[in-house]
Order: C-alpha cells, then sequence, then structure tokens
C-alpha cells in the first residue's frame, strides 16, 4: 500500500514522502498514530500544493536574501567603543554589537548569521562574514573607532 507519511518515521522515511509498506504496518500502526495517510489521488493533489507552496516560500526567501547581500556588498560599519591605551578595545567586538549596528543603519540581520573570524581587541578595520541564507554569504567591513 503506498502511503504519504505526515512526520518523519524511523527507518521508513521523511515527512512528505510517498512510500510502499505492508498494508498491516499502515493499518495498525502508521494510520492509527496519525503518521501517514493513504496516497489517493486527493491526498496526492494536496501534498503536491503543499509542495509547491514550500518551492515558492523558499525560493522568494533566496530572493530577498541575495537583495540584501548587494545592499551590504560594500558597506563599511562604524562601531565606536570604549578603548585604552594604544587602541586596545574594554572587552572585544561581539556578534550582537555588530547585529545592533546594522540594524541601526537599516539592515535587519540575525547575530547567530554573523561569523568574526579573529578576536577584535583593538580599533581598526576587520572583515566579518554575514550567512543571508544556505546559499548567500556576504562580507562586510567593520570599522572599530575610539569613543
Amino acid at each position: 500500500m503506498k502511503v504519504i507519511l505526515l512526520e518523519d518515521v524511523k527507518n521508513l522515511g521523511l515527512k512528505d514522502e510517498v512510500v510502499n509498506v505492508a498494508d498491516g504496518y499502515a493499518n495498525n500502526f502508521l494510520f492509527r498514530r496519525g503518521l501517514a495517510v493513504e496516497a489517493t489521488p486527493a491526498n496526492l493533489r494536496d501534498l503536491q500544493s503543499r509542495q509547491n507552496i514550500r518551492r515558492a516560500g523558499v525560493a522568494k526567501q533566496l530572493a530577498t536574501a541575495k537583495e540584501l547581500a548587494e545592499k551590504l556588498t560594500g558597506v563599511t560599519v562604524k562601531i565606536p567603543m570604549k578603548t585604552g591605551e594604544g587602541g586596545r578595545l574594554y572587552g572585544s567586538l561581539t556578534t550582537q554589537s555588530i547585529a545592533d549596528e546594522l540594524d541601526r543603519q537599516g539592515y535587519e540581520v540575525n547575530r547567530r548569521n554573523i561569523t568574526i573570524h579573529e578576536n577584535i581587541k583593538t580599533v581598526g578595520t576587520y572583515t566579518v562574514t554575514i550567512r543571508l541564507h544556505t546559499e548567500v554569504n556576504v562580507d562586510v567591513q567593520i570599522e572599530i573607532v575610539s569613543v
């Protein structure tokens, strides 16, 4: 019997996959626990429409990420920080402070998507990478200035 999985089922398949299983397994286990539905033409149409909606959403997210990457390309973010002798910072630069400054400039970026490649402990210009989507990364210049 062909069934459409409603959830991931260990050793069988992932959500929204169409799999072939024994009738007893489908009736006694999968259907009773709400893990699958029978692969009727109506259910297959519903599955296809859900997949199309999901693909459109992913495509929209990718387009939004590419648009933001174009805006961020070439942007230099100035972050004022307290410094001591020789331009050494009190504390180090964090992803949260970078995200806050980008937010003030009108770019909404999650701090968890920012990668600082080195410990930033002095005044200067550095490069950080922002992961906007699984397929879209952008490098941004960060300039640390003394307050």
